[in-house]
């Protein structure tokens, strides 16, 4: 959820918005529709439509409602000319990405319908695979673990790699219980342990090599696993899980992202210390907690 306020000034409290840019003709590619696209909707006004109008792509990592909710405020929309391409994966319904941004644009929510918006939409559901977006930039996608259905993104550009992976947690054994649980099946057990490592290691692989990841870091270890307020199963990962993956898949640059919505700044600057601590001596990792306006180059 946006978390405005004096706690968060340093690291922001918009929710999920990621801009790309590429080559030298400074191609863009939005990542997610949170409240932050408000103000990349702004700087997009300044200094790409003077060029000419806006020809971009949005890349969805799944439907919750923090990471579309900005969608409305994306001033290109209500710009003639506009073309928009939108790809993500479906909802656990089955809906269509169409359906979904129709059913939140209707004047009950919205003093606007998607039906009288000006710009040229166009709407692709994704799976997993390998696409060509032209001018030698792929995208792969990577099912992850969240409570629906959300895509890992993998960008490959002359040599150089970018992913994402929110929200998403590790894989687990579901059928690991005690022996004397009338539940148990010490087959299952088995078959269910090696199918959490198989996919822990294809996630692995999607990062391999990666110039830039960012990743979900909402919780620490302790809150991930506390006996009392587990976190286990709401589909978010904590910092230490990030960071072990990342060195296990040469990762060069790791920023740590969607961060919960009570954490404040300092307990951010506390984590970013501790982690570059850690790594320190042991790792060529580079580990940044992620915030608004922060650029990084790959």
């Amino acid at each position: 959820m946006p978390c405005p306020g004096p706690k968060t000034v340093k690291y922001g409290g918009n929710t999920s918005c990621l801009e790309l840019r590429f080559g030298d003709e400074d191609r863009l590619i939005v990542i997610d529709a949170g409240t932050g696209i408000r103000e990349l909707a702004g700087h997009i006004m300044k200094t790409d439509l003077p060029k000419g109008p806006i020809k971009t792509t949005l890349f969805l990592t799944h439907t919750h409602w923090d990471h579309i909710m900005g969608f409305p405020f994306f001033i290109p929309l209500f710009i003639p000319n506009t073309e928009l391409k939108i790809f993500g994966p479906v909802s656990f319904e089955d809906d269509p990405l169409s359906k979904i941004f129709g059913d939140m644009l209707r004047y009950r929510y919205w003093p606007v319908r998607l039906e009288e918006m000006a710009a040229n939409i166009e709407y692709s559901d994704l799976k997993e695979g390998t696409m060509d977006l032209g001018g030698d930039l792929w995208v792969t996608t990577k099912y992850l673990n969240h409570p629906v259905l959300v895509l890992g993104y993998r960008f490959e550009y002359r040599g150089k790699v970018f992913c994402t992976a929110y929200d998403t947690e590790p894989f687990r054994n579901l059928f690991d219980v005690s022996p004397d649980d009338p539940s148990y099946d010490e087959e299952a057990v088995r078959e269910g342990a090696l199918a959490a490592e198989e996919e822990n290691e294809k996630v692995v692989a999607f990062f391999k090599g990666a110039d830039i990841l960012i990743h979900d870091t909402q919780y620490t270890h302790q809150e991930y696993i506390n006996p009392k307020s587990s976190k286990l199963g709401w589909g978010h990962s904590s910092f230490e899980h990030a960071v072990n993956v990342a060195h296990k898949a040469g990762v060069k640059k790791l920023l740590l992202f969607h961060h919960d919505p009570d954490r404040s700044d300092a307990e951010l600057e506390r984590i970013e210390g501790k982690i570059r601590k850690a790594v320190r001596g042991k790792s060529g990792l580079e580990v940044t907690v992620a915030r608004e306006g922060l650029t990084v180059e790959a």
